[in-house]
Parts: structure tokens; C-alpha cells; sequence
């Protein structure tokens, strides 16, 4: 998305956001500049794409009719009940609305242009509540060099394809229809649907490999509910840990299981014994089970039943 579609978008969020009533239409083509210059068609048609951009990542727009001197017209406004996130026990439900203001607030050429768009509603006689925009400050920081072009591509809702590397480190092209951008304890995620596999996938966006490209046209697909996206997001991510488990890894093999480790002491010839933190048996012995040979659980006793079991299915598999 240019900058300055990005910026046009940043102050219709503001100038909705921050006034207690119905903004009309004329108004609000008054304050944003952009929308100034362009013919009542070109306006018309500009201003319904912002707004489908807006409500796209999760941003619900309520409609009403309000008086003006063009008579009675059509307002809006976002509620910022509507629009401030859940509490914390809803963290992943954190949506792609976060991306825009920890992107754009970032640049200071966009934080005066905000403090520009506050004004004018001021001079136009519309009054704003600045302490709404509490909502949009910026607390968490987006440095994945993938955030920029997969956020683009949520809002335009294009597929794309990037090379991903897993847990386990192994590597693949994967082609996606984005849904969601999301926060999970200090990091990004992707929440969309994996068109190889043909399931919905949760993608860690520090683990993306290279550049982001486009797979497809722009609103190729839809995107579910936004209720429907929180849940399925909620149920992709992994368990909070609970509990340690004792892994035996071979020296210079398992570094995803080794980063996550919260100690580790070499034991035979070529082997370390490392502590790690899980919540999930079933997820950390799907992990565990995918290094083969290089990894053995040793605790808990549950543990080492599930991660056997994971690789008889494997040789059984194998065998046919």
C-alpha cells in the first residue's frame, strides 16, 4: 500500500474515531485532503474502498443520518468501545488494526499529519475527543521485514507465497491466503489459509524467509467473520507453558527445541540434556518426534508414551 493510501486511511480512522457523533459525509470530506480534489465521483468512489479497507482489517464503521447545511445526509463514526481491544485474556484476538498504528505512528511525518487532520475538525466545527486516540497508540513493535508486504496483502486480501522455515528448521514454500495479523506475547503472526495443505495455518512472521510475493490478484477470496478469525486464531496458538519437560538432544541438532530451553548440561559423548517449558504434551511431542534420532524425551513419563507413539505411526507408515 503507498504511504499516502496509508496515511488517507490512518486520518478517516482518526477523524471517525475521534468524534462523539455521526460525522457527515461532506465533512468528512472537508478535513482529509486527499479526498478535497477529486470530482463527487471519484470521491464517492474512493471513500467506499477506505471504507471497506477500514472494516477489511476488523474496524466496524456504524452508520446514522445527521443534519448539515446539505440537509439530512448520511454520518459516521467508529464507537471506541467497538474499536479498543478486548482484555488481555483475549491477546490473540489482537487484530490487524494494531498493525496500522504500530507502522504509521512510527513515522513522524504521519503523527504530524494526525495532529493536522485533528485540527481541521476543529475549525469545521466538529467536536473531537483526543483522548480516543489512546486506542491507537503504538505498543508493540513490528521489525519482522515480512510484516510490511503481509499486511498489504491482508488488506487487499491477495494471496501470497513465501518460503517458511519451522520449529524444527526445515523449510518450504508455502501459498496463503492472508486473514489476520496478529499479536501473541511480543510477536506477529499470520492467521489465513494454507492453500497446499488446504486447512487454516498461524504463520510466525520472524520465520519467513526472504520476500513476500504476491500469488494471486487482489479480493481473490474472503475472508471469514472477524468472530469466526479470533477463534480460529485462539485455537492455533500453542499452550502457555506449564510445566518443564527433560529432552536429550545430540550436540548441534534440535536448536528449535534448544532455543526455547531454559537449561542445558552436556551428559555422554555428543548429547545434551536440556530443560523446557511446554504446555502442550501433544504439540512438544509432535516437536520432539519430528527430529527422529537427534531427540529423546526422558520427562514426563506421558511425554515419552507420546512421543513413541508418533513414531510407530511413522514406521508403520513407512512399512506399507
Amino acid at each position: 500500500m503507498a504511504p499516502r493510501t496509508t496515511e488517507r486511511l490512518m486520518n478517516l480512522l482518526i477523524a471517525l474515531l475521534v468524534t462523539p457523533t455521526y460525522l457527515p459525509k461532506s465533512r468528512i470530506r472537508e478535513v482529509i485532503e486527499p479526498y478535497r480534489g477529486q470530482s463527487d465521483t471519484a470521491f464517492d468512489r474512493m471513500f467506499e474502498r477506505d471504507k471497506e479497507s477500514l472494516r477489511t482489517i476488523g474496524i466496524t464503521i456504524e452508520v446514522g443520518e445527521t443534519e448539515s447545511y446539505h440537509g439530512v445526509e448520511p454520518g459516521y463514526r467508529i464507537r471506541r468501545e467497538e474499536f479498543e481491544l478486548p482484555p488481555i485474556d483475549l491477546e490473540p484476538a489482537e487484530a490487524a488494526v494494531i498493525g496500522v498504528a504500530a507502522r504509521v505512528w512510527q513515522s513522524a511525518r504521519l503523527g504530524e499529519a494526525t495532529a493536522v487532520a485533528l485540527r481541521k475538525l476543529l475549525a469545521a466545527g466538529v467536536p473531537v475527543d483526543p483522548e480516543a486516540l489512546s486506542g491507537v497508540e503504538p505498543r508493540l513493535a513490528a521489525s519482522e521485514p515480512a510484516f510490511e508486504p503481509i499486511w498489504e496483502a491482508v488488506v487487499s486480501r491477495t494471496p501470497v507465497t513465501f518460503l517458511y522455515e519451522r520449529a524444527d528448521g526445515a523449510r518450504a514454500q508455502r501459498i496463503v491466503e492472508p486473514w489476520r495479523l496478529v499479536s501473541w506475547h511480543g510477536r506477529w503472526y499470520l492467521v489465513g489459509y494454507d492453500r497446499d495443505r488446504a486447512d487454516q495455518r498461524l504463520f510466525r512472521l520472524s520465520r519467513v524467509v526472504g520476500d513476500v510475493q504476491p500469488a494471486g490478484a487482489p479480493h481473490e477470496f474472503d475472508v471469514p467473520d472477524d468472530a469466526d478469525v479470533r477463534e480460529i486464531a485462539a485455537s492455533l496458538f500453542p499452550a502457555p507453558p506449564t510445566a518443564d519437560a527433560v529432552v536429550r538432544v545430540r550436540k548441534g541438532r534440535g536448536l528449535g527445541l534448544r532455543r526455547r530451553a531454559t537449561k542445558q548440561e552436556p551428559t555422554e559423548d555428543g548429547w545434551d540434556l536440556i530443560q523446557l517449558p511446554y504446555g502442550s504434551v501433544g504439540e512438544l511431542a509432535t516437536e520432539i518426534a519430528s527430529y527422529g534420532a537427534d531427540a529423546v524425551a526422558v520427562s514426563p513419563a506421558e511425554l515419552r508414551t507420546e512421543v513413541r507413539s508418533r513414531l510407530a505411526r511413522v514406521l508403520e507408515v513407512a512399512e506399507l
